[in-house]
C-alpha cells in the first residue's frame, strides 16, 4: 500500500548572476541553503523532529559545496541535532531527483515528511571543479567519449534542421515571458530575499534576465562552442552520425542557460503529516521516472523519460496542462515540443533558464515550484517537469494541483 505524497510548500532564492559582480557572489553556498531551509521552517512553524530526511542537489559537491552541505545547512537553519541531510549529484536533474527520492520515501511509508531541493553557487564553485573520470581518464574517454553539452546542443540542432535564427527566436521569447512574469509578480510568493550576515537584503528578485532582448541583440553574439567542437569533439560526433558532413555552431551565451547562483527547498509529506500540523496540501506528486538515452547526444533524455513516466501514470501527453522543460539550450525544449507535438504556449510559460539562469543543483526543484505556482494561477490541474542531464540522462515528474 502506498501513501499519497503532497507538496505542502516551496521557497527559493532569487537567481543571482554567477560571476564575481553578481549580487549573490559574497554569499556562501551553505548560507544560500541555510536561508531557504530557514524560511521554509519559519513560514510554517515546522517541527524539525517530524522531518525525516532532507536532500539537496549539488552538481559541484566540492570545496564550499562539499562535505554533505545539507547537514551543515540544516544545523545552521535551526533544525536542531536530529534532522539528517544528504547531497545528491546527477548533474542537472539533481534537485528533481531529491524530490523523486522524497516521493519514494513518503509513498512507501518510510517517512511522513521530507524536504528536497538544491543549491549551486556557480560564481564561487565553477563548473568542472569536481573533475571525474569522464573528463580526465583516457581509458574511459576511448570507450565513452565525453561530449560537452554545448557541442551536443549544436549537434541536436543540426540533426533537427534547426538554424541560428530559430534558436535565437526561442531565446527572445523566453526573455519576454520571464519579463512579463517578473513584472506581474508571478514569482513573488515563492521568493525568499537573500540577506547578508548583518541582515541586509542583497537580492530580492532574479537579476540575470535581460528584458527587452531582441533578435538583433542576439545576432551580435558569437557561437560559444565552435572552438570546443574543433578540439576533436566534432570528429567524434561525425563518426557516430555519418549522415552529417559538419556541425554548425549556433548556440551562444544568449540562447543557452545562464550561469547563476541560487537555492530552493520543497516540503513533501503524506496527508497525516499535513493534518497533524495544520498544513494544506498544494499539489500531489502523481509519479516520477528517470531514463537515459544516447550519451554522445547528451541532451535527449527528456523524451524517453517523459514517455516512461506517462506510461507509468496511465496518462497521455494531452492530459498535461503545463510543462517545464529546462532550457539548458534553446534546442532542448524545441525538440521536446516537436517530438510530442505540444503547443509551445504550454511549455515554459514564464520563461526559463535562458532568461533566468540555471543554478545546476537547484533548478529541478525551482522548476517544480514554478510549475505549481502557475497551475494555481491558471486553475489548471496537471503539470510535468523534466530536465536533461549530461551523458543522456533525464528525470521527469508529474504533479496534480489539489
Amino acid at each position: 500500500m502506498t501513501d499519497d505524497v503532497f507538496i505542502y510548500d516551496h521557497v527559493r532564492t532569487p537567481r543571482g548572476k554567477g560571476r564575481a559582480d553578481g549580487a549573490l557572489h559574497p554569499i556562501t553556498p551553505v548560507q544560500l541553503a541555510t536561508q531557504v531551509l530557514q524560511a521554509l521552517r519559519e513560514r510554517h512553524a515546522l517541527d524539525p523532529t517530524q522531518i525525516e530526511d532532507v536532500g539537496l542537489g549539488v552538481v559541484m559537491p566540492v570545496g564550499e559545496q562539499g562535505a554533505d552541505i545539507a547537514r551543515v545547512a540544516l544545523l545552521s537553519a535551526g533544525y536542531g541535532d536530529s534532522v539528517v541531510g544528504f547531497q545528491l549529484n546527477r548533474f542537472c536533474t539533481s534537485a528533481l531527483d531529491t524530490l523523486k527520492m522524497g516521493f519514494g520515501l513518503v509513498a512507501s511509508g518510510q517517512a511522513d515528511a521530507v524536504i528536497g531541493g538544491g543549491v549551486e553557487s556557480m560564481s564561487r564553485v565553477t563548473i568542472g571543479s569536481d573533475g571525474g573520470a569522464v573528463y580526465t581518464d583516457p581509458a574511459v574517454g576511448q570507450r565513452y567519449p565525453y561530449i560537452p553539452n554545448g557541442v551536443a546542443a549544436d549537434l541536436m540542432a543540426m540533426l533537427d534542421g534547426v538554424d541560428r535564427e530559430a534558436v535565437d527566436a526561442y531565446a527572445v521569447e523566453s526573455q519576454r515571458r520571464a519579463a512579463v512574469a517578473q513584472a506581474e509578480g508571478r514569482f513573488d510568493r515563492s521568493l525568499v530575499p537573500v540577506r547578508d550576515r548583518l541582515g541586509r537584503t542583497v537580492l530580492a528578485k532574479d537579476e540575470a534576465n535581460r528584458p527587452g532582448t531582441t533578435m538583433a541583440d542576439l545576432a551580435k553574439l558569437k557561437p560559444a562552442f565552435a572552438g570546443v567542437a574543433a578540439q576533436g569533439y566534432e570528429a567524434i560526433l561525425l563518426q557516430r552520425y555519418p549522415q552529417l558532413s559538419h556541425i554548425d555552431a549556433i548556440h551562444t551565451g544568449g540562447n543557452s542557460s545562464g550561469i547563476v547562483d541560487g537555492a530552493c527547498a520543497v516540503l513533501l509529506g503524506n496527508r497525516d503529516y499535513g493534518t497533524r500540523n495544520g498544513l494544506v496540501p498544494r499539489a500531489r506528486i502523481v509519479g516520477s521516472a528517470s531514463c537515459a538515452d544516447e550519451p554522445l547526444l547528451s541532451l535527449g533524455g527528456p523524451m524517453p523519460a517523459t514517455e516512461r513516466l506517462l506510461a507509468r501514470c496511465g496518462l497521455g501527453i494531452g492530459d498535461i496542462d503545463l510543462f517545464e522543460v529546462n532550457e539548458a539550450f534553446s534546442v532542448v525544449p524545441m525538440r521536446y515540443a516537436r517530438h510530442f507535438d505540444i503547443d509551445p504556449a504550454r511549455i515554459n510559460v514564464n520563461g526559463g533558464a535562458i532568461a533566468l539562469g540555471h543554478p545546476l543543483g537547484a533548478t529541478g526543484a525551482i522548476l517544480t515550484g514554478t510549475l505549481l505556482d502557475e497551475l494555481e494561477r491558471r486553475d489548471a490541474r496537471l503539470g510535468l517537469v523534466t530536465l536533461c542531464a549530461a551523458a543522456g540522462q533525464s528525470t521527469a515528474l508529474v504533479i496534480e494541483r489539489v
